[in-house]
């Protein structure tokens, strides 16, 4: 996220997403998700087997 008080409104508006993005952005929203053999849906006891990448790390830790 970026704090957009602390930015000019030349940057602001460069980071700002077209009107085009915009459609896009709605239009993939409304189509609906198509789960295939390469991408299947992710069942409840799937779901329970999946480990993080990257677990997160204990608060503590990052403190000492």
């Amino acid at each position: 996220m970026v704090n957009t008080d602390n930015i000019s409104k030349e940057l602001a508006k460069e980071l700002a997403f077209t009107e085009e993005e915009i459609e896009e952005l709605i239009e993939g929203r409304n189509k609906p998700i198509v789960f295939d053999e390469d991408c299947p849906e992710t069942t409840p006891e799937r779901a329970l087997k999946f480990r993080r990448v990257n677990p997160p790390r204990n608060r503590q830790e990052m403190r000492a």
